[in-house]
């Protein structure tokens, strides 16, 4: 299922077709669940409501889901829009080896054991790539039987997106490492291509450490001249870049406040970066 890529700032909160165009974003990954969307209340200093789901423990994803639109409070509202973010493994595919057929099978192959799962994709033209996802057939069922029309999205995409623009500002190499879910998504690029991308178990510090710094290794970027970028839920925030800034000259901690103009999708508590970046910047 192909999305189409558009520039969207929906933080301001003005609409002028009415309620039948409120957009719902439900925003799904192995450990987190949520729902937001924009307040349509004039001069709401905050217009994006955020509302994060406590998923049990010992039940499916998909369960947590159907009980999550009986008992939250903005998926009881009518949308005339519904966005999934989808947080699962991706496998990108060089749009000009893309086929529609083979896709399925080139992501079970990436990655076994999805049996129950269908496989999604969205096109990333300014990377050249697509991004293969997999969606639980049980929560896509859930989704599908309460929202007609509902698009599915890869969550890493507005990142992804953003960062690719920011890697043109100045003329070093730009490696990016994101914190979510307990995992770093580590990518950098090369003009309009990714130059690396993978994910990797972040639940400690150290171990994220090690892996920035060997992808930074394998990819010989120079430690006195290139930059390191990290946004996101960062364990031990302050160790890890001074740890980093002993390797590498230029390490950075990305702040969206000021790299978004202190947009108010930024003021809102336990919002993940690539939500944040989905309103401010778009898909």
């Amino acid at each position: 299922m192909a999305t189409e890529n558009r520039e969207m700032d929906v933080t301001t909160g003005n609409n002028s077709r009415g309620m039948t165009d409120r957009r719902l974003t439900i925003r799904v990954s192995r450990y987190s669940l949520s729902f937001s969307t924009v307040s349509m209340v004039t001069g709401n200093e905050n217009p994006v409501i955020f509302e994060p789901y406590t998923v049990k423990s010992g039940i499916s994803m998909a369960a947590n889901l159907r009980e999550a639109l009986k008992t939250a409070s903005l998926p009881a509202r009518d949308y005339g829009r519904v966005t999934v973010m989808i947080d699962s493994p991706v496998l990108l595919i060089p749009v000009g080896m893309f086929g529609e057929d083979s896709c399925a099978m080139l992501y079970a192959h990436s990655y076994p054991g999805n049996g129950n799962s269908v496989v999604l994709h969205n096109v990333l033209p300014e990377q050249n790539a697509v991004a293969a996802f997999a969606v639980n057939r049980d929560l896509k069922l859930v989704i599908d039987d309460r929202y007609r029309d509902a698009q599915f999205l890869c969550a890493m995409s507005p990142v992804w997106r953003y960062l690719h623009q920011r890697s043109f500002v100045g003329s070093r190499n730009k490696l990016f490492g994101y914190f979510h879910d307990r995992k770093v998504e580590v990518f950098g690029f090369c003009q309009n291509r990714f130059k690396y991308c993978n994910a990797f178990d972040a639940s400690h510090a150290q171990d994220a450490l090690y892996y920035l710094l060997h992808v930074w290794k394998q990819l010989m970027l120079k430690p006195e001249y290139d930059e390191m970028h990290i946004v996101g839920d960062i364990p031990e925030q302050e160790w890890m870049i001074e740890e980093l800034r002993r390797y590498l000259q230029r390490a950075y901690i990305i702040n969206p406040s000021g790299d978004f103009n202190r947009a108010s999708a930024t003021r809102v508590k336990g919002m993940p970066y690539d939500l944040v970046t989905y309103y401010v910047k778009g898909r």
